[in-house]
């Protein structure tokens, strides 16, 4: 599955993209968000505020509940703004 992060994520986080394999008990969006602080100290800042941030799957936004396949990319990001 490859991650995309956008913004203060990728900050956070310390990179912008990464190819990762959850465990087969990740299923949906909320599992992969609930699952990824396990991977280090920078995952766990970055996610905290989870109601803060936008999922695209394959470039359509998902809601928490989108069920996510191996092979697909998941992108993180903050609510995007006009100016």
């Amino acid at each position: 599955m490859k991650i995309l992060y956008f913004a203060w994520l990728r900050t956070t986080i310390g990179k912008s993209t990464e190819e990762i394999t959850p465990p087969e008990t990740v299923k949906t969006v909320s599992d992969l968000l609930d699952w990824m602080p396990s991977l280090g100290e920078n995952y766990s800042s970055a996610l905290e505020k989870r109601d803060l941030l936008r999922i695209a799957i394959n470039q359509e936004y998902a809601d928490p509940e989108h069920v996510i396949k191996p092979d697909d990319e998941v992108a993180l990001f903050p609510p995007v703004t006009g100016g």
